[in-house]
Order: C-alpha cells, then structure tokens, then sequence
C-alpha cells in the first residue's frame, strides 16, 4: 500500500512540474507576441517593396499584396493613372556632398520635393534640413537608426520613428507626416502601427540601383532607368548620395516637364 502511495505521488508531483513548466513557456511566448504586436491579427511577415516595369510609360505593376495593403493603410506609392502628375522623393541616409546642388536644380526648376532623413542626417546637416524646410521642400522620417522595422518591437519603432519627430520638432517646429520604411521592409503590423503614429507610409512607382557609390559615372544609365520608366502617378525615389543623379537631375526635370508632365507634391497626391 505504501509503495501505491509512493507512486501516486511521484505522478502527481511530475504532473504538476509539467503543467508548471508549460504555464512558464507559454507565459514568455504570449509576452514576446506582445513586445512584437499589439495587434494578434496583423501578420508581421517581411515585405520588401519591390515593382514590375511596363514599357511605353505604362504604370508598373506594385504586385497584389504590396498594393492591397498600401491601399488599406492609406499609404502612397503610385497616384492616378489618368493625370500626368508626378511626385519626386529623396532618400537622405547621409550627406556625400551632392544634396546643395541637388537643391540648387530644385530651386531653379520650381520643383518641390520630399525629402526623406535619418538621424544620423539630421546631426550632421542640420543646415541643409533648415535648407529643405525654407525652401518649402517636405522633410520625411527615414527612422533614427535606419532600421528593418518588422524585425523590432512596437516599442522601438516608436523610439526609432518618434524620437526623430521630435528632434525635427524641438530644432524648427516642424511636423513630419510621412515616412519611407528603411531598406524598403515592411509588414502589415509596421504600417498599421506607424499609421497610429500620426505617420502616412511613402513608397515608390519608379527607381533604380543609384544608392552605390562605386557604380558612379552612368549618367546615361540613370538618364535611360528614369525617362524610359516615366508615367502617370509615378512617385519617383532618388538618392541624395549619388553624384550621377546630381548631374542628371536638371535634364532629366526638364525632359520630364517637355513629356507633359507636372510635378506634384506628396500634398497633393491624387489616387
């Protein structure tokens, strides 16, 4: 009878170590799921942004997901295919001495652009921002650390999206709106939760490899990636860091213009 006792008890004890260990397990894997989303329903699967081109100046294909969701979030990447309006974008990461000319051209063409900044940019080019505000230039939110937002909590991309505003703010009582998501990453879960933010998600309609320095000096290249692909609602990414671009810009605004096209701020985006 005893050694019944002994093994009733043995199996109960185990027992209650298992549900224990279980209840600890499942604790920590709900507490991450909350440190990653607030939301449950969202997935937070990673997108890189990508697009199909189309010959003759046809809108390029954005895919179905990337636009279902873009769409559902009230985000922009590629305005109305039946106006000739375009909206010209930068990408800001840091200075390699090419955005003062890059400005000049702006400034001489009458074309107003959206340019999108790190920290790191902000810090050491405090002057060129002040630049981009005065000359009526928008100034985006490119993050603090430039960072793959669905690969961090909601809690950091707060500190990643929101300490930026702020310094922008607190140096020259501007409010940022729009946000272009580092490297081009995204999920559903990042859009939705920077939307509570008080930030509208920018994408693009039209690009090309321009951000490396080492594959400089294809002006024609650049000049044939851009016209070639030109169209109704393109929402245009360029890089400041790249030399060609600040070579090619003033011709590439002006062969734009001779196209039919207008240039058109992310104010005044039209679907």
């Amino acid at each position: 009878m005893k050694k019944q006792n002994k093994i009733l008890t043995s199996i109960c004890i185990a027992t209650f170590l298992m549900i224990f260990t279980f209840s600890i397990i499942q604790t920590s894997r709900n507490q991450n799921a909350v440190q990653v989303s607030s939301n449950s329903t969202l997935s937070n699967q990673k997108i890189g942004w990508g697009i199909k081109r189309e010959k003759d100046h046809k809108q390029p294909d954005l895919g179905a997901k990337n636009k279902q969701i873009i769409d559902k979030y009230n985000g922009i990447a590629m305005g109305n295919s039946e106006k000739k309006y375009v909206y010209l974008t930068f990408d800001e990461g840091y200075e390699a001495g090419y955005t003062p000319k890059i400005l000049e051209i702006l400034n001489q063409n009458d074309v107003k652009a959206c340019f999108f900044i790190t920290a790191h940019f902000l810090n050491t080019q405090e002057e060129l921002v002040k630049q981009m505000i005065d000359d009526g230039h928008i100034v985006g939110n490119h993050t603090v650390n430039h960072k793959s937002m669905p690969e961090i909590s909601n809690e950091e991309i707060k500190k990643e999206v929101m300490n930026l505003h702020t310094a922008i703010y607190d140096k020259f009582k501007y409010e940022m709106k729009y946000i272009r998501p580092p490297k081009g990453e995204y999920s559903e879960r990042t859009i939705e939760y920077t939307n509570t933010l008080g930030y509208k998600t920018v994408m693009w309609s039209l690009a090309y490899d321009d951000w490396d320095e080492s594959k400089q000096g294809r002006e024609d290249y650049g000049k044939s990636r851009i016209l070639d692909n030109i169209h109704n609602g393109a929402v245009i990414l360029l890089h400041g860091n790249s030399k060609d671009n600040s070579n090619i810009l003033d011709s590439c605004i002006k062969e734009i213009k001779k196209m039919g096209y207008e240039f058109k701020t992310l104010d005044e985006f039209e679907r």
